[in-house]
């Protein structure tokens, strides 16, 4: 399952726009009485309108706040419209901003330049309030498009980082996210720790009872383990066939080890709901934790990924349904890098 704290990141973020919504403005005139008469025709046409008296205090305010549309006045103290509409677009915010600038000037050069600023359109002073609306019309149309072009470009991307079958990352994922998280725990020096899972006798229950129960039996394997860890920071990887990673960030080896436990003591407590029945279901962990103070600069993910898979073989050897640990200090690390035999401990 797959956790959205740690699959979008904030540039991905989509803010709902949509055709039938009316989305705020920000007005930036700086003339008292233009911006009144623009806020109380705005305001009658059920748009919510915050106004401002000059470019600087309209940039502050889309810093603290996304609005959609931004109605700028060209001429105005501290920061004129074509420099707030290049600001804008140099700016990372949660959608795009649809702007519409208002100026006397009529001469082609003047309005060529705001559109290269980045204006979306311009209107002559003095207003025509029914041209004005015919121009947000516009505006809100090309915000629904741009939502619907975000939206699908965050599914492509969900898509192309989830296990179809089970909802939890895939090893693409897995690959490519680990070592920024191991990174993250050097810099901050906090514990990281990743936990590597079995489901012991697999084979059997496709043997047995055909493949749509496997996977039944998958999907609710990976809904149990996210059921039992932080969603905001803790995540899922198919690692490959029936065999999972859990990436716990910020996360010692004893709390680890109890997580692992956990997970374990639950699978096992209560079978698996199939098509052909009730099943018992037990896996087998291995866990490997950094040091309380994180990774050295020797530690790779190779590294972290091998020690984890040695401590899961060991629980296999020991009769399954068990959990292994393993504390990779930095003598420890270098020994599983070069194959060596880990410390570990065990428990059932």
């Amino acid at each position: 399952m797959v956790s959205e704290a740690s699959t979008v990141t904030d540039s991905e973020s989509v803010t709902t726009i949509t055709g039938d919504e009316t989305p705020a403005i920000l007005l930036a005139e700086d003339d008292a009485v233009t911006r009144m008469l623009l806020t109380r025709f705005l305001t009658g046409a059920g748009y919510r309108v915050d106004a401002v008296t000059d470019g600087r205090e309209a940039l502050d305010k889309i810093i603290q706040n996304y609005y959609p549309i931004l109605v700028s006045d060209w001429e105005m103290p501290e920061m004129d419209g074509p420099a707030l509409c290049r600001s804008i677009r140099n700016m990372q915010l949660d959608g795009y901003v649809y702007m519409l600038l208002l100026t006397a000037r009529d001469s082609k050069e003047h309005l060529i330049a705001g559109l290269e600023a980045g204006a979306d359109d311009y209107l002559i002073k003095p207003v025509h309030e029914p041209e004005l609306i015919a121009r947000l019309n516009t505006g809100r149309r090309v915000l629904a498009l741009e939502h619907r072009l975000r939206e699908a470009n965050l599914q492509n991307r969900l898509l192309s980082i989830t296990d179809a079958l089970t909802g939890a990352f895939n090893r693409r994922y897995l690959m490519e996210q680990l070592p920024n998280e191991v990174e993250r725990s050097r810099r901050y020096g906090s514990p990281l720790s990743v936990v590597m899972c079995d489901i012991d006798y697999f084979k059997r229950i496709n043997d047995s009872c055909g493949h749509a129960a496997g996977d039944n039996v998958l999907h609710q394997f990976v809904n149990r383990m996210c059921g039992s860890i932080r969603s905001a920071s803790d995540w899922v990887a198919r690692y490959g066939g029936e065999e999972f990673i859990l990436v716990l960030p910020e996360t010692p080896h004893r709390g680890a080890t109890l997580v692992a436990e956990k997970i374990r003591a639950l699978i096992a407590a209560t079978p698996f709901r199939t098509p052909t029945g009730e099943m018992p279901v037990t896996a087998s962990f291995g866990v490997a934790s950094t040091g309380p103070t994180g990774p050295d600069l020797s530690l790779t993910v190779e590294t972290l990924i091998g020690a984890a898979d040695t401590c899961l073989y060991r629980s296999k050897q020991s009769g399954r349904n068990r959990t292994t640990s393993c504390e990779l200090t930095p003598v420890t690390a270098d020994r599983a890098a070069l194959g060596a035999e880990l410390s570990l401990g065990t428990m059932i």
